[in-house]
Formats: structure tokens, sequence, C-alpha cells
């Protein structure tokens, strides 16, 4: 069974900073978390779910969105299955529910199509006061 569970929400003042961690287990593909190409995904309330920052099943690879390009780090423990998003200098519009998603990992990239993703965490709420 297949389970991405999300860490480390919380409610913060503008300009602060949260590290969101997704602990991964029961991926069975290759049997191994690294090959996965995991992702971070927000969802604001009545909002569309958009991609935030995806990584390759190295950790080589990122992209981010535009929003919060130089604010927001991407890393991966592949050793201890463990996903993390760094998030710095928090405003506002960040407020949202954050998953973590996990897709087989079909070379070296990554993406942020939600429909490209086979397994989602359940959220952690992040919300950031002005």
């Amino acid at each position: 069974q297949v389970e991405l569970v999300e860490s480390g929400g919380g409610l913060v003042q503008a300009g602060g900073s949260l590290k969101l961690s997704c602990l991964a287990s029961g991926l069975t593909f290759g049997t191994n978390f690294d090959d996965y190409a995991m992702a971070w995904f927000r969802q604001a309330p009545g909002k569309e779910r958009e991609g935030v920052s995806c990584i390759s099943w190295s950790g080589e690879r990122t992209e981010y969105v535009d929003s919060v390009k130089g604010r927001f780090t991407n890393s991966r423990d592949n050793a201890n299955d463990t996903l993390f998003l760094q998030m710095n200098n928090l405003k506002p519009k960040d407020t949202a529910m954050y998953y973590c998603a996990a897709r087989a990992s079909n070379g070296l990239g990554c993406d942020l199509a939600v429909a490209d993703m086979g397994y989602w965490g359940q959220g952690t709420l992040v919300t950031i006061s002005a």
C-alpha cells in the first residue's frame, strides 16, 4: 500500500519560514523511492491545485513555479524515502494546503502536471498571516 505522509505545515507570519516533509512508503515500482520523480503541489481555497516544484529521481534536477523561485527549495533524501520543501520569505499568497505527489520516473526529469502523478499525500496546511 502506497502512502505519502506530509508534515511541517503551520501558521507563520509573512517573511517567516517553514520546512515541509513527505515520508514515502510502499512505492513498489522497482521497490525503490528513487524510482520516482516527486513533486509538491498546493491548493488554496476556491482555486485549482497548482504545481509548486518537482524533483527528479536523483535530485539533480528541480523545477519551480515562477512565484516561488528564489524562496523555496525542493530536495530529497533517497536513503530515508523523504521529500522536503524548504520555504523561506513566506507570503500570504502562499497560504494553501500543500501536497506531495509521486510518479514513476521515466528519465532524468520531472514535471508538474497533476494528471501525471500516480500517488498523492493527504496534505499539510500552510497559513501565512500578514
